[in-house]
């Protein structure tokens, strides 16, 4: 088992959207002959985008998992989206992986989606290799997709491997500094080996002076050998740069066509020689759900058993499937666990590998093995699993914040629970996916990363359980407070055949600071109101603060003391004391110099220098109060204050001002008075949708 540990490799493929990775999965299935074919995402028959959902786009929605074994080596391939849309999935798949495969088109060069994946590799520590691909296109340029990752990307330092043999449509093959061949592609694919092109000889073997300068710098031997001017041995530098590139010394840079299928086999071999395996990465810290304390679960196969679960898959018929990790001990084919974040035991009956949408029965699992079970209770992403006599609980990633809602409604009547119910399933398959009921606005709002994001979980919702929904523009939850210092009063009296209804009170009302809440001050002396009666005059102001006297949204922020008032020994009651409390507050309000507060969001947005200008004019345009700007790689950071009303449509039109580019992330940050034109607008429309 120790020996298939050392020998087992799980690479997560991450970049931008379109940069290749599920037609280089393809390629690498079918060199190592799990596939008779090479699948094109063009003909919707690759192996690892298979949802109709990701068919009709032509992207991946949802990492895919498969596995091949090459030299001897097992290799677990995690194939991440690229689209900004389900980009959260390809952060918390990545945590799965020991090892990244990071492509770079060699047209577009960095994206602000690659610079995201690059992130995510340093947050969990990972070891990466970048594969520049599409070398074969029209202006595909090797040397400006270079320059772009070295400015973008410093540390760990990017070192080119590689060099390609030609350029465009004449891209026929790649150089290989270390062992100074020229591997040369066939239209078919297959590879053979000769001398460097005289016109590449010189350009070679000054990039490969310069690989051997930065490889020597894993090793302090080996840079001391250098240093002295003894040359190193391919096999040194091959030592070296495995031990550099798994301690993130630096990135190896290699190059090719997947489409083509140029140089995918060298980044196969790469894979197996340099990449780290599960016992290379080393033990995984945890805590005790006990005490608290930290605890290491290293790559055993003897340690006791323990994994974390990073991904769910709900299925109608087949039920949940558990995706997860094994970091130590052994499973077998069929048995129990403990759920530690969950605190209950799990029966499974079925021990599963992935393979594409296929799932193949296993014996057992080691450390490092990526797995599934089927039909866990209560299990879902981000719990824990161990032996119940040895528990340890793990800190998964967060799922990255939702940027755009929608208010989703049943298209037939009645179906409110069940989109619930089959939300709620899709929820545990999409940990960015959010839902809530909005108690002001009575809406239910489906929040995610973006417009395609949440039309493809309806596109889901009724593939997957037959519930249609609209989608619409949430309403804006406003709200109302105060200007002014009042003291008013506040009185009801009604006489009827038997007891009347008496109560009387005067309050003073004043704004608090935005936040504020409500606050109630009882300054009553010489029981000009009893005290039993206090608490109802309280009530029947914060119930009718629920409806503002503007445009009956709720009315916040604000203080209200009780200084005077008087009562009726017979007729006086609770609820004469409520209603004398209703009053107050409405002729309060109304004097108080009543606005109208609007829910301002703090948006960060990452884009491309280039729409730097469309994006300033849009904010302006949009009452966007820029907090402060800066750099970040070639693209810049743009941090503001926003309405939400101009942004609950941001994600689609970010999008067509940077091409895809650019990227945003919003969060409430307070509430700020409407202006007065927009106020009163708004109030109309408020006043004639009511009548």
């Amino acid at each position: 088992m120790s020996e298939m540990v050392e020998k087992l490799r799980n690479i997560a493929l991450v970049a931008h959207g379109d940069a290749g990775k599920t037609s280089l999965a393809e390629v690498m299935l079918f060199k190592a002959g799990i596939t008779n074919r090479i699948g094109r995402v063009e003909d919707g028959n690759t192996v690892m985008d298979f949802e109709p959902e990701e068919l009709k786009r032509q992207i991946s929605i949802s990492s895919g998992f498969h596995q091949y074994d090459w030299n001897k080596y097992t290799i677990n391939l995690i194939d991440t989206p690229g689209d900004q849309n389900f980009f959260s999935d390809t952060k918390t798949c990545m945590q799965a992986a020991d090892g990244v495969l990071l492509l770079i088109d060699a047209i577009d060069g960095v994206k602000v989606q690659t610079e995201q994946a690059w992130d995510f590799a340093k947050e969990f520590n990972l070891p990466c290799v970048i594969f520049i691909n599409k070398l074969d296109r029209e202006r595909a340029d090797f040397s400006r997709a270079f320059k772009d990752v070295t400015e973008c990307f410093e540390y760990p330092k990017p070192i080119i491997m590689q060099l390609p043999i030609g350029s465009e449509a004449d891209f026929n093959g790649v150089i290989d500094l270390i062992d100074m061949k020229a591997y040369t592609y066939d239209a078919d694919g297959k590879v053979s080996s000769g001398d460097i092109p005289a016109d590449l000889k010189d350009t070679a073997e000054t990039e490969r002076e310069a690989l051997v300068e930065n490889v020597a710098e894993a090793d302090d031997e080996l840079l001391e050998k250098y240093l002295e001017g003894e040359s190193l041995s391919d096999e040194e530098i091959r030592a070296a740069l495995r031990k550099g590139t798994v301690s993130r010394t630096f990135v190896p840079v290699l190059c090719g066509s997947a489409t083509k299928n140029i140089g995918v086999d060298l980044i196969m071999d790469f894979i197996v020689s340099s990449m780290p395996s599960p016992l290379d990465r080393g033990s995984m810290t945890g805590t005790d759900p006990g005490t608290g304390e930290e605890i290491e679960r290293a790559p055993d196969p003897d340690a006791p058993f323990s994994a974390f679960i990073f991904k769910t898959v709900a299925d109608p018929y087949a039920g949940r499937l558990t995706i997860f990790r094994v970091v130590s001990g052994k499973l077998g084919s069929d048995g129990t666990f403990y759920n530690t974040t969950k605190e209950s035991k799990e029966r499974f009956s079925q021990l599963l590998k992935i393979a594409g949408k296929e799932q193949k029965p296993l014996t057992e699992a080691g450390p490092g093995a990526i797995v599934a079970v089927a039909k866990l209770k209560e299990t879902i992403t981000g719990n824990t699993l161990c032996a119940d006599d040895a528990k340890i609980k793990f800190q998964c990633a967060d799922p990255l914040p939702s940027i755009i809602s929608f208010a989703i409604a049943p298209k037939s009547k009645g179906d409110e629970d069940k989109i619930f119910i089959s939300l709620s399933k899709l929820l545990e398959e999409d940990t960015a996916l959010k839902v809530d009921r909005n108690a002001e606005t009575k809406e239910i709002l489906l929040s995610g990363m973006g417009q395609i994001h949440i039309e493809a979980t309806v596109e889901k919702l009724k593939r997957k359980y037959n519930v249609e929904v609209s989608l619409n523009t949430p309403k804006v939850p406003y709200k109302e407070t105060i200007k002014k210092k009042v003291r008013v009063q506040g009185r009801h009296k009604k006489q009827t055949g038997g007891h009347g209804q008496f109560g009387d009170c005067w309050i003073q009302m004043e704004p608090m600071p935005r936040g504020g809440g409500f606050e109630f001050v009882d300054k009553i002396v010489g029981g000009s109101i009893p005290k039993t009666y206090i608490p109802a005059v309280e009530k029947g102001i914060i119930e009718s603060s629920v409806k503002g006297v503007l445009a009956g949204f709720p009315c916040i922020d604000f203080k209200v003391i009780l200084d005077d008032g008087s009562f009726h020994a017979v007729d006086s009651s609770e609820m004469a004391f409520k209603i004398a409390g209703s009053l107050a507050f409405k002729k309060a309000t109304e004097q108080a110099q009543p606005v109208l507060l609007e829910p301002i969001m703090e948006i960060t947005i990452i884009t491309p220098d280039d729409y730097m200008g469309d994006i300033m004019g849009d904010l302006n345009g949009k009452r966007g109060r820029v907090l402060g700007m800066d750099n970040k790689g070639k693209n810049q950071v743009i941090k503001a204050n926003v309405p939400m009303s101009e942004f609950l449509t941001y994600a689609p039109d970010l999008r067509s001002m940077t091409g895809g580019r650019g990227m945003f992330f919003m969060e409430f940050s307070h509430y700020d008075e409407v202006p007065a034109q927009i106020a009163e607008k708004i109030i109309e429309e408020v006043k004639s949708a009511n009548e």
